[in-house]
């Protein structure tokens, strides 16, 4: 019995999420302190489980004003909170790669090293995750040095300047979304120094392990990148581009948003939303106040997310690339759904379409039930408030204040769900994967 227990939680799809729950019990319990909050506030066990699950989780979203309500012990764990759970994610993701490709066959290990993770190898594990925590810590210092200077300039004293510049640094590459001032950046939103390396930091985090690894590889070109470097890099620039000119585009006349300011300090915050919406959840506009359609765009990029083994959430560039691809093929008549002169195996194109379709049904079931529970919100802000959730992004309408019991314990099972359930569920189906000896008959059912 023992042997068979120690059996079930040695697999990676059970261990994970005990991993992450446990560690979201704990700070729970920490943040639930007399010392983590501030004098005269009271912290609930709902409040604190829904904080403790959105850093873990590094979603971001917040039942409570995190500057004024958590004191600087409660800050300093809710940062180490998103930090572990961004460097869990990071470090299991790309460990759930390496055990999926060690129990595949010897034609699939190769075409997995070649085709998806060409940085990465079996015999290196160790250095994988050295080279993981080597590049989060460095990529964070630089932001927070750079933050803390221009923060300094603002009257902040050393202390406030070093300690807002960490907190925020690790907030962005993890992807968290947390922020220590009630607004985000709102009252920065014009500023180069502050909201750029925010962005660079973000960006990077939410490219994946993977093809960072790849791309910092020496020896290697961009001819012997991988089609998932390759998807993930283009697919990456295109979201970037595309929604930073549909936010100019939807959002330049609205007095609320970029109308308030000059034609020329318009560019940096239709770019920092575009590049926090896919990842950090960190915002320098008013969310509430955007038209509806700049919120279906956001809606659709949190949707999209990142790239695989990265900090954000979604179903990643990955994902939605290669459907696009599929359609495309479809739409030509091509045999084969081909990317960079290579072939898409056919049971890539059925992860994709089933963890498209997966995610989609579990945002279509948690807008379903959240419109029980909030019947005085109107459908839009509930569907963003849910897709933020469920894609870890943290950026919202502003009602999460005002939520009732149950919505907040469903968008804390939405955010522990879309957090672990995309790395877990795509190790599923590879390890699942399996050969026949024999064929069914065709059928042709009809579609459309």
């Amino acid at each position: 019995m023992t042997a068979r227990v120690q059996a079930f939680f040695r697999h990676p799809a059970r261990l994970i999420p005990l991993i992450f729950l446990a560690t979201i019990m704990t700070g729970t319990l920490l943040l639930m302190l007399p010392w983590a909050h501030l004098e005269g506030d009271v912290t609930h066990f709902t409040d604190a489980f829904f904080t403790a699950t959105s850093a873990v989780s590094v979603t971001g979203l917040a039942v409570v004003d995190t500057p004024f309500h958590w004191s600087w012990f409660g800050q300093f764990i809710i940062m180490l909170l998103f930090q572990v759970g961004g460097l869990g994610i990071m470090t299991s993701a790309v460990l759930v790669g390496l055990l999926v490709s060690n129990k595949l066959g010897l034609r699939t290990k190769l075409m997995t090293r070649t085709e998806i993770s060409q940085a990465l190898s079996l015999g290196d594990v160790k250095l994988v995750l050295l080279r993981t925590v080597a590049l989060s810590l460095v990529v964070e210092a630089a932001t927070a040095l750079v933050l803390a200077i221009r923060f300094s300039t603002y009257g902040f004293g050393l202390g406030d300047a070093v300690w807002y510049g960490i907190f925020h640094a690790v907030s962005a590459f993890n992807s968290a979304g947390f922020a220590l001032f009630s607004d985000s950046f709102m009252s920065y939103a014009t500023d180069w120094w502050i909201c750029l390396p925010l962005c660079i930091s973000t960006i990077i985090g939410g490219l994946g392990m993977p093809v960072i690894f790849e791309v910092t590889r020496r020896r290697w070109g961009r001819k012997q990148w991988s089609v998932h470097t390759k998807l993930t890099l283009v697919g990456s620039g295109i979201l970037l581009f595309g929604g930073w000119i549909a936010f100019l585009v939807f959002e330049w006349s609205n007095p609320a948003t970029f109308g308030q300011w000059p034609w020329y300090d318009r560019i940096l915050p239709a770019f920092f939303q575009t590049s926090m919406v896919r990842a950090a959840g960190l915002n320098s506009i008013d969310i509430g106040a955007m038209h509806q359609d700049s919120q279906l765009a956001s809606i659709i990029l949190m949707f999209i997310g990142g790239g695989s083994a990265s900090t954000a959430g979604g179903i990643k560039v990955g994902t939605f690339f290669v459907l696009l691809l599929v359609i495309w093929a479809e739409v030509r008549g091509e045999p084969d759904v081909t990317a960079f002169r290579h072939r898409i195996n056919p049971s890539v194109v059925r992860e994709a379409l089933t963890v498209a379709l997966v995610y989609v049904a579990c945002n279509a079931f948690g807008v379903f039930l959240m419109q029980r529970f909030e019947p005085g919100l109107d459908l839009m802000s509930i569907m963003f408030e849910v897709t933020s959730a469920l894609a870890t992004l943290g950026q919202s309408t502003g009602v999460t204040y005002e939520l009732s019991e149950a919505s907040k314990w469903l968008l804390a099972i939405a955010m522990y769900t879309g957090r672990i359930g995309p790395v877990l569920f795509a190790a599923s189906l590879a390890l699942r994967s399996r050969h026949r000896l024999y064929r069914y008959p065709e059928g042709r059912p009809l579609v459309g």
